[in-house]
């Protein structure tokens, strides 16, 4: 047993918490270039990796589908409520963060 639950039951809460977080991913990343543009999300992206936490969130049922969540709670709460746009969140969430521009 793995935190109280069979592998199978396991296994099959990480299987379903990947897939609704792809449908948040996708839902979000189309959202996101709806706003900004395709291309002109290319032209600003950075080269900022995921943190070593994120990457092993992948195996923690539900927890990548919450940092999408969060994201979005970031874009709303601490963006576009304080009247910053969507490209400034895009390069908020993709450049690192003692980067000049």
């Amino acid at each position: 047993m793995i935190a109280g639950m069979f592998e199978q039951d396991f296994i099959a809460y990480i299987i379903f918490g990947l897939i609704l977080n792809f449908v948040f991913s996708i839902m979000f990343g189309i959202y996101l270039s709806n706003n900004i543009g395709m291309q002109e999300m290319m032209e600003s992206k950075g080269e900022k990796e995921q943190s070593i936490l994120v990457k092993i969130s992948l195996f923690i049922p539900y927890a990548k589908m919450l940092i999408t969540l969060y994201r979005v709670a970031v874009l709303q709460i601490f963006f576009l409520n304080k009247g910053y746009s969507h490209k400034e969140f895009w390069v908020y969430m993709t450049h690192e963060h003692n980067e000049q521009h």
